[in-house]
């Protein structure tokens, strides 16, 4: 009287269970390691394992492609189907995937970032399914598919057996394949909201001049917040006080530098206010200044980098500047003085 029961399974008392696993292969657990498990609690309410099965069984699921952690609940959930009297899906159990010190992933780990981390950084969806995807099944040597081509390639045979280490570098480099090969208008579409995160006004690219922008920086770019602070320098100038403390500017705008770095700006200006704004035009500014000052173009086109994007490393001058724009090169290289 009074006793708050449970609804138990039974569970058969001899022979085994078995099942051709499509990562582990065969798999033989014996019934009398088993016990007679909880299908109800004293609330009535259900519990893990049956549930699961009355799921499968309503979706019509074929297939249960889950955890290796996941292998002990596997005999007892057949015999629930078998009670049942409906045949189990086929199962594959997925070695765990590891964090980069070797150890299993866990959401209470605070190295570990959450998928919508992930997101705010910029990563591509597809960039991140085709990650995932190769992290525990291989299509030949394949590394970059889309998303697409992952539904026409996958099958059971070529699920991994091994357990993968989850390595963001790598994660990185995918993410920069797809974005390299991503159609500039969509990119631009893309990138739009992490320009507004960098406090770029919504006005200050044009739709041509921003698809411009990520034609010419989409290649030196891991993620789309990458993308947004190249596009970020272009359409505000670097902080003339912080930019005087970078190793670019020491190195290439160092004092004994800055007698021929402002010699070539004397000749260079006026002719960067008079030229077509065009690639073409620009680049022979450069190099009508070069001849008459007796140089070679990185003692001019870095500082002009530093100068006006605020690094001496970026794509080629004469297509920075072109999409920088007259104007606001010229107001950014006077700055010197």
């Amino acid at each position: 009287a009074g006793a708050q029961a449970v609804l138990r399974f039974k569970t058969p008392l001899t022979g085994s269970v078995i099942w051709e696993d499509k990562v582990k292969g065969r798999i033989e657990i014996n019934n009398s390691e088993l016990d007679d498990l909880v299908i109800a609690r004293p609330d009535g309410t259900p519990t893990y394992n049956f549930c699961v099965v009355v799921d499968d069984i309503d979706m019509r699921i074929t297939h249960v492609i889950r955890g290796d952690d996941h292998i002990n609940n596997t005999p007892r959930q057949i015999h629930i189907f078998n009670a049942l009297g409906v045949q189990p899906p086929i199962y594959a159990h997925l070695p765990t995937v590891l964090n980069a010190d070797g150890e299993k992933m866990s959401k209470r780990d605070p190295k570990t970032k959450s998928v919508m981390q992930y997101a705010e950084e910029g990563f591509l969806p597809e960039a991140m399914i085709n990650y995932l995807a190769r992290l525990g099944w291989s299509h030949g040597d394949d590394e970059i598919f889309s998303r697409a081509q992952f539904l026409e390639w996958f099958d059971l045979e070529h699920l991994g057996k091994s357990a993968a280490q989850f390595d963001e570098a790598k994660l990185r480099w995918v993410n920069a394949q797809h974005l390299k090969t991503m159609e500039n208008a969509a990119l631009a579409a893309l990138v739009q909201p992490y320009l507004g995160k960098q406090g770029v006004a919504e006005d200050s690219f044009s739709p041509e001049r921003l698809q411009a922008g990520v034609a010419l920086f989409k290649d030196r770019c891991e993620t789309l917040q990458n993308l947004a602070q190249w596009l970020r320098a272009v359409a505000i100038a670097p902080d003339w006080v912080s930019l005087q403390t970078t190793a670019d500017w020491l190195q290439h705008l160092a004092p004994a530098h800055l007698p021929t770095v402002q010699a070539a700006l004397t000749v260079l200006l006026p002719k960067l206010r008079e030229c077509d704004w065009e690639v073409p035009a620009i680049n022979a500014a450069f190099k009508a200044t070069l001849q008459e000052c007796g140089l070679k173009m990185p003692q001019v086109a870095m500082p002009v980098r530093v100068l006006t994007l605020g690094q001496a490393h970026t794509p080629s001058v004469d297509a920075v500047l072109y999409l920088i724009g007259r104007e606001q090169v010229l107001a950014r290289l006077q700055r010197l003085g």
